[in-house]
């Protein structure tokens, strides 16, 4: 029998407000946790937002110490990239361990996977035994966090839960268009899917715009995924491609 799974999540970045806060001249209101809220409610666990950590080394290892002490798992976004004020990865390392940073895929690349312990004093402890935090370093783009989080973070979490991960459902769709695709990286373009009388799977998909991954409304008007793989190339227009639906995941 296992208990419910604490998941504690904050953003990062000197220039994110949260709803409802003025916004001064250089900053955004930040998308990310409400988000990654929704999806983890999702899956059942017990969230813990932690919300938004300046650009500062040690207001990281604050944060990220007091995430580790309370939770199984952490999940943050942003300043996992090469910047300046991209301090996550190295905060990573000096509390724990990157396991792996960088992914072939788009979006989504500037990612990190690791284990964080708490900071001496809190020990965090589930009965008798010491344990380090899973720690999901996640972009800071809004449409590579929804990305990441479906394609690494879920299975991860409800393994940690104690279910056994399913694979999420893919359709086959005709591209409605032709898509560029370089070989060698896995991409997830925002497509719409419909039904479709002339498809012989059913299915056609069309890509939403501007692929971005800054770019918000790529995601919300979109009701799919479509997932290109790792040695595929271009896509011509009619060619089926596989598409993982949104429903009931967002």
């Amino acid at each position: 029998m296992h208990r419910r799974l604490r998941v504690a999540f904050f953003s990062t970045g000197d220039e994110l407000r949260s709803i409802g806060e003025a916004l001064a001249p250089g900053c955004v209101y930040d998308s990310n946790r409400y988000t990654m809220w929704g999806m983890l409610q999702r899956l059942g666990v017990d969230a813990i937002d932690l919300g938004v950590v300046r650009d500062d080394p040690a207001a990281l290892r604050e944060a990220f110490a007091q995430a580790a002490a309370c939770a199984d798992a952490v999940i943050t976004s942003g300043g996992v990239s090469v910047g300046e004020a991209d301090h996550t990865k190295r905060i990573m390392a000096e509390l724990g361990e990157v396991l792996f940073w960088r992914i072939a895929m788009r979006p989504g690349r500037p990612m990190a996977i690791g284990r964080i312990g708490p900071l001496a004093g809190a020990e965090g402890r589930i009965g008798a035994a010491p344990r380090q935090a899973l720690l999901f370093g996640l972009p800071g783009n809004p449409v590579a966090v929804m990305v990441t989080f479906y394609a690494f973070v879920r299975d991860a979490l409800l393994a940690m839960s104690g279910a056994t991960p399913q694979p999420l459902p893919m359709l086959r769709a005709a591209s409605t268009q032709a898509i560029r695709k370089k070989a060698g990286r896995t991409e997830y373009q925002r497509g719409i899917v419909t039904r479709s009388a002339s498809s012989a799977s059913g299915w056609q998909v069309e890509i939403t715009g501007a692929q971005g991954s800054g770019i918000l409304r790529s995601m919300s008007v979109a009701n799919g995924l479509v997932v290109l793989g790792h040695e595929q190339g271009n896509v011509a227009a009619g060619e089926l491609v596989d598409v993982l639906p949104f429903d009931g995941l967002v």
